[in-house]
């Protein structure tokens, strides 16, 4: 017995063997650049459709489950990392995303629609290719049962598989395509998108200033630091206060006095509001310390004070020292005695030399422990995202129950989990390094799955009337999201949000790892994740509506 008939004898390892084979090879192949341009982990469909081709047979229950799963590990990581900032962009510009989204899709369904028209090609048939089309696995189921209800043949059911199976990797290639010409025709530097994105991001964000205010309120002489911090409304946090050309550490019952210079932190609004309540505000161009004083940035690692309040903390209550600023998931918090620490946040601390090893002792700051991957809490999200995507949704008018699926509830509970960052005792911190992991596994074996089940009968299918199905598959494809694009890019959107967009009005993992690959921002996850739960459901309403209007 040879090493093949060994491999191929054993459904376990013959899954692992050939799922690694595509892996790597495809992963080697998307790093090849032609023009500049690659097909990055897109390459992964390519190698595995390939080994498809040439008689590899997989366990069919085994292929399923794994391109389910990795599809749910690449979401769920999708969610966490976008959570944090998804309602402030879903606040702002949440309307204006998910229209672009809707216009692709409708625009996809009318293209549909006239098609079957015009040709008069069987609406169970080409309700497979639109599904396919936009890379929508549960609009093609919810079309199945509605062709059910109606009363289709078995055989007609089984043809719009067919029709998806076809559609379905040219749809995910005519996606990638899409966003390299548009690329392409906008002349874009990818560089200079993201340079853009962090600016813009940066300008939505309340901007922190370190300012330092000569106390000229007479109001304010001989009260407590406690008493300035409640008159301003904790429109500043204090972080040291010069006194006769020294630096001290305030406490809360610390006694202001005349020619005081109150050092500290602010948003940018706020600078108007003090110079008005407390006296002259300048903006510090370089960080003033004494020789006694220190500022250094702790990683808080220490779960016995995550989730507590700087109040509840009280380091400012036991050292000569103060909390200024915290850094989370790239985003600038100024802290007030009631803001909450969580586990993975970055402080800012200035306090006297002395007191540095003992804060940094409390708050943690070892990289061990940031980097140790969260699994209770990641794969308790995943069971509950699990659990909401099978729950059916009755829609007034639709004969089938909507669901959010396998890719949608994980991806909510994500969304939702990663910007709320703790429930209880439990935080749902994940590393930068264990998140990117699991995003590329997850991305990987659903595409590697997808081509070795699509292989083996695609290039029959695609000889034998499939060349018809896929042009077809490919107008439905390419014209909306190239007309949504040029409309998105004119309207002044980054490129990449668009490319987030696009695979989020598609549904389509493996265009949001393509997207992904171009460069690393949240740019991309963010327009995805905005778009993508309005998408599900009005991909599976279309294709119902699709069979209902055509039959």
């Amino acid at each position: 017995m040879n090493l093949l008939e060994i491999i191929n004898g054993n459904a376990t390892i013959a899954s692992i063997v050939y799922l690694c084979l595509a892996a790597f090879t495809g992963i080697l192949i998307g790093k090849i650049k032609i023009f500049k341009v690659s097909i990055g982990i897109a390459g992964v469909l390519f190698t595995s459709i390939l080994i498809g081709h040439f008689g590899v047979s997989l366990d069919k229950n085994i292929l399923h489950f794994v391109k389910e799963f990795g599809l749910i590990l690449f979401v769920f990581s999708i969610g966490l990392e976008v959570g944090p900032g998804f309602i402030a962009t879903l606040k702002s510009q949440g309307i204006k995303l998910n229209a672009l989204a809707t216009l692709i899709i409708f625009l996809g369904f009318a293209i549909a629609v006239g098609i079957h028209f015009v040709t008069g090609i069987d609406p169970a048939t080409l309700v497979g290719i639109l599904c396919g089309a936009v890379t929508n696995t549960p609009g093609l189921g919810a079309a199945q049962q509605t062709l059910t209800d109606l009363g289709a043949s078995a055989d007609k059911i089984a043809i719009s598989g067919t029709g998806y199976a076809i559609a379905y990797p040219f749809g995910i290639m005519g996606i990638i395509f899409t966003m390299i010409i548009t690329r392409i025709f906008f002349k874009i530097n990818i560089n200079k998108e993201v340079d853009n994105y962090d600016k813009k991001i940066s300008e939505q964000q309340q901007r922190l200033e370190s300012v330092f205010i000569t106390i000229s309120n007479k109001n304010l002489i001989n009260k407590k630091v406690e008493f300035l911090r409640k008159f301003t409304d904790n429109k500043i946090v204090i972080s040291r206060i010069k006194r006769n050309g020294e630096f001290i550490i305030p406490r809360e019952d610390s006694i202001l006095i005349e020619n005081d210079i109150v050092y500290g932190v602010t948003n940018k609004p706020n600078i108007d509001v003090l110079q008005l309540l407390v006296g002259d505000v300048k903006i510090c161009t370089r960080k003033q310390l004494s020789g006694r004083l220190q500022m250094k940035d702790f990683l808080v690692t220490n779960h016995k004070i995550a989730g507590k309040t700087i109040s509840q903390f009280g380091i400012y209550r036991r050292y000569s020292a103060n909390i200024t600023r915290i850094f989370r998931s790239g985003v600038e918090i100024m802290p007030s005695l009631n803001t909450s620490i969580e586990f993975g946040d970055r402080v800012r601390v200035i306090g006297e030399v002395d007191t540095m090893p003992e804060i940094k002792k409390e708050i943690g700051n070892s990289i061990k422990e940031l980097v140790h991957p969260n699994v209770i809490p990641l794969f308790a999200g995943i069971f509950v995202g699990v659990i909401l995507g099978c729950i059916p949704i009755f829609i007034p008018g639709l004969s089938t129950p909507v669901k959010l699926g396998l890719a949608g509830g994980p991806l909510i509970v994500a969304l939702f989990l990663g910007h709320k960052v703790r429930i209880g005792n439990m935080n749902f911190y994940l590393s930068t390094g264990a998140n990117y992991i699991l995003r590329e596994l997850g991305i990987t074996l659903f595409l590697a799955c997808v081509g070795l089940g699509a292989g083996a009968n695609f290039w029959h299918a695609l000889t034998h009337g499939g060349l018809t199905f896929m042009m077809w598959g490919a107008v439905i494809t390419f014209i909306p999201i190239m007309i949504t694009s040029i409309i998105a890019r004119i309207m002044g959107y980054n490129y990449l949000t668009i490319c987030g967009i696009v695979a989020g009005a598609m549904t389509d993992p493996p265009a949001l790892g393509f997207a992904n690959s171009l460069a690393e921002s949240q740019a991309q996850a963010t327009g995805y994740a905005t778009v993508y739960p309005l998408t599900m459901f009005l991909r599976i309403m279309t294709a119902q509506l699709f069979v209902i209007v055509c039959s």
